[in-house]
């Protein structure tokens, strides 16, 4: 069984918003990374980001100019999965939030690896167990559940019961090399602790705002003002993805779910998908939440 010493090259599959950033992360931490993506377009825009993420990180004083330039050193991209499997040691994959799409991604990828890679997900509420039909090596396979990686920096490690116990002791220990917080979810659980807490909040917000007792931007107003937080939970959906939010609010069958899945399905389908679109609930850049007379008295 590997050590935390013999992961020397990371995978990350999906170079969405967060894989992007765990990509970034890992590579700012030594880690050799290969983000894999079916679309070039994609690809071309989470580098585009991961520069400008870097050119802010470095003028906050929050890397070092030695982290910076190991970006390059670091990191490669490729649409092509047999390219991106070569020689890795660990795959993180944030692929859509969607049982089938992963299912099928799974069915792909794991006849292409090499005996003991060890395969994470990154899934927001789904569980590791429901994925075991199309994973080759059930026994390497957890769930490393990021936030925002850098902002946000609790890592989730869930395994399923089948998960071996040195894979579970490596990710602890793996997340700490990424300058996270790993925390370790003891048995399957959806949305592990913080996501099944935040979707209880973000679930009332929303029929607060269905049945009309407040708008959105007072619903966040209160939140924040009560909290102290730099968003609300209008706010926080939008940094998520709208269609991150509805995917895992559409399985859900009691009620409130059901209410909460149309408003967010209202907004995807104008093309408002948050923060990484332009719009959600707020327009960005310089989301009006963010400007300081939102919270004046």
């Amino acid at each position: 069984m590997m050590t935390i010493d013999d992961i020397k090259t990371v995978m990350i599959a999906g170079a969405g918003t967060l894989g992007l950033r765990i990509a970034l992360r890992c590579a700012f931490d030594g880690f050799k990374v290969k983000m894999f993506d079916l679309s070039e377009e994609q690809l071309k825009i989470a580098q585009a980001m991961q520069a400008k993420l870097t050119r802010s990180f470095l003028k906050a004083g929050k890397i070092t100019q030695q982290q910076a330039d190991l970006v390059d050193a670091n990191l490669t991209v490729t649409s092509d999965i047999d390219e991106a499997v070569k020689g890795i040691d660990l795959i993180s994959e944030s692929v859509t939030e969607n049982l089938e799409l992963k299912k099928a991604f799974y069915a792909d990828l794991t006849p292409r690896l090499a005996k003991g890679v060890i395969l994470t997900t990154n899934t927001s509420y789904l569980l590791p167990s429901a994925l075991l039909d199309s994973i080759g090596q059930p026994e390497l396979f957890c769930a490393l559940h990021f936030h925002d990686v850098f902002n946000q920096v609790v890592v989730d490690i869930m395994p399923h019961p089948s998960t071996d116990q040195a894979v579970i002791d490596l990710l602890m220990e793996f997340g700490k090399r990424i300058n996270q917080i790993p925390v370790f979810v003891q048995k399957e659980s959806p949305g592990y602790m913080f996501n099944a807490m935040l979707m209880a909040i973000l679930g009332q917000a929303s029929e607060l705002f269905a049945n009309e007792v407040g708008s959105f931007q007072d619903i966040d107003r209160s939140f924040m003002g009560n909290f102290g937080t730099m968003a609300g939970p209008f706010g926080m959906m939008d940094q998520v993805g709208l269609e991150t939010v509805w995917h895992i609010v559409s399985v859900q069958d009691d009620e409130r779910s059901k209410v909460f899945a149309d408003i967010i399905k209202s907004y995807i389908d104008q093309g408002k998908l948050g923060y990484k679109s332009g719009q959600g609930f707020y327009t960005y850049p310089g989301p009006e939440f963010a400007q300081p007379e939102f919270l004046k008295a």
